[in-house]
């Protein structure tokens, strides 16, 4: 499952008012980097942030993991216009239950640009994760992840990390930074790839 980070602060500049929203930068990424992921692997996508209800209860399951996803993907994310607030550890939680995670293997893929605004813990939610001994894993992608004052001499702020970084290290997953499109395809290539290969009956290979 892919939770992709739909809030408000998706559609910021950053602090020196320079460059695109980052949810411009995202849409370049996702439509780069998932045509080759969902050849190979199911794929399935959560998107928190927008929607009519209260603000932290905007977690929309767009679709549960299928086999090539890639259109519907890019679709939804490209039509996507960032608002709302980040119940990114809801998202979360939400997505391993679509993936049945308390019985069956699985993994999430997080796109986050950092916060948590709507009360979550990441860290208990990734020691609940632990404590169940299933095959559960979460990967956080830190997209342009900024602290509250901006570093201007360096032009970002360095060694600022996502509060859903404990995700990732709670359950043996990777937290993996990115600054550009380029750097946030890597990611997702990186983290959507993690399973090992199988052999299908005509000898090709595709991930479990």
């Amino acid at each position: 499952m892919i939770v992709f980070d739909g809030s408000g602060s998706m559609s910021e500049i950053g602090f020196n008012r320079l460059g695109a929203p980052r949810i411009f930068e995202a849409r370049e990424a996702i439509r780069k980097a998932v045509p080759g992921i969902a050849e190979s692997r199911r794929l399935g996508l959560i998107i928190y942030g927008p929607g009519e209800r209260s603000a932290c209860d905007n977690v929309n399951l767009r679709f549960s993991p299928a086999w090539d996803s890639a259109e519907p993907i890019i679709g939804e994310v490209e039509s996507l216009w960032p608002s709302g607030a980040t119940p990114l550890t809801e998202a979360v939680r939400q997505a391993a239950e679509v993936l049945d995670w308390r019985h069956r293997p699985g993994a999430v893929v997080l796109v986050t640009d950092g916060k948590e605004t709507c009360g979550g813990t990441p860290c208990a939610l990734a020691e609940e994760f632990a404590r169940s001994g299933a095959d559960f894993t979460v990967h956080v992608i830190g997209f342009k992840v900024r602290g509250d004052h901006f570093n201007l001499s360096a032009g970002s702020d360095d060694g600022i990390v996502s509060v859903a970084r404990c995700l990732a290290d709670g359950t043996g997953g990777r937290y993996e930074t990115a600054e550009t499109a380029q750097d946030l395809v890597a990611a997702l290539r990186l983290t959507l790839g993690c399973n090992l290969y199988g052999s299908l009956e005509d000898g090709s290979r595709r991930i479990q």
